[in-house]
């Protein structure tokens, strides 16, 4: 029971993730195009500047806990995925020093430069995860000792001989990818007004129907590709309840937009972001990692997890220092909210 007190906890902080940095990812994607000025790319960058590396550190908090709770995965998965996690890791600083760097010389090149590396890392590093999602949900080729090696690519077929690109987890990369720019769309509209707000609405419109299309084909294509997903969904028919907020988080998005509702239209986008992630987590349960050479040979929540004595113990210490992180990240954008100036 413990096991699955954490795999959820898990869940829940990957969720928070993607939605409270995954703004920032699309503000990065989207700054250029609707940008036209010097002023205007101050705002985006405004928008996103007290707090786009306080919302990282909810990755780290999730690296950590997987590193407690599931050391089996955390084992597996880093040494899988390390040349994935090297060019995150690398992105990530990129991104970082972007926003750090570009304001410290005034030169016609020096600010295009870091405002390319800007939107270049947010647009790689929202096709990664999506691509590491495609992974975990179509499985890897798990050894007998629980580990596997993964090369860049090999004929782009999801088969046992699948690298960590193929036709499928470009597919939940492409889908990621708009998600993201549709969510930083709606970020951008919040927190400012004029003509980058109109012209953020302008292309929040166009790439909703992007992302109504990549989730009607990802979904059919995660179903025919992974035989757990309906078995799971078949055995436990609740749980329809997680796609079902990505879709009224998905249509929620389109009403409040045409409504001009800001605020409620970035919450919709919030629930559907949360919604896609929870109903691919509750999918591939009880697995953490399944493996598309034999289902025996897939990490689960069983197999992958520490002793129930230290997960008890954990527990206690969690509750109270994610209650404080949660509490401060309440106030920063409490503190902080409203439009941001030119």
């Amino acid at each position: 029971m413990i096991q699955i007190v954490w795999f959820c906890l898990v869940a829940i902080m990957i969720a928070g993730y993607v939605v409270l940095d995954g703004f920032d990812l699309g503000a990065g994607i989207i700054h250029l195009i609707v940008a036209r000025n010097e002023s205007e790319r101050q705002q985006v960058l405004r928008s996103i500047g007290p707090v786009w590396d306080g919302n990282e550190v909810w990755l780290l908090a999730g690296g950590g806990t997987l590193y407690f709770a599931f050391p089996a995965l955390y084992s597996a998965a880093f040494s899988g995925f390390y040349l994935a996690l090297m060019i995150v890791l690398w992105l990530l600083i990129l991104r970082g020093i972007s926003i750090e760097l570009r304001s410290h010389i005034d030169s016609a090149l020096w600010k295009p430069f870091w405002d390319f590396i800007f939107g270049a890392a947010s647009a790689l590093l929202a096709l990664l995860y999506g691509a590491a999602l495609g992974n975990v949900v179509r499985g890897v080729p798990l050894d007998a000792n629980g580990f596997f090696f993964l090369p860049l690519w090999t004929n782009l077929m999801p088969g046992r001989d699948a690298g960590l690109v193929d036709w499928y987890t470009l597919l939940v990369g492409a889908a990621a990818f708009a998600a993201l720019t549709m969510h930083g769309c709606h970020w951008v509209i919040l927190k400012t007004a004029g003509d980058l707000q109109g012209r953020s609405r302008t292309l929040a419109a166009k790439v909703w129907w992007a992302v109504l299309a990549l989730t009607s084909i990802l979904t059919l294509a995660s179903f025919g590709l992974q035989s757990h997903l309906s078995a799971e969904f078949a055995a436990h028919p609740w749980g329809y309840v997680f796609p079902l907020l990505a879709l009224l988080g998905l249509f929620g998005v389109r009403v409040y937009h045409s409504r001009g509702k800001e605020l409620s239209a970035f919450l919709a986008s919030c629930l559907y972001l949360v919604g896609m992630l929870t109903s691919a987590a509750f999918g591939v349960f009880p697995y953490v990692l399944p493996s598309n050479v034999s289902p025996e040979a897939g990490l689960t929540v069983d197999n992958a997890s520490a002793a129930p004595y230290g997960l008890q113990i954990g527990l206690a210490w969690f509750i109270p220092g994610m209650l404080l992180a949660t509490i401060y990240s309440v106030f920063v954008y409490r503190k902080l909210a409203g439009k941001v100036e030119a």
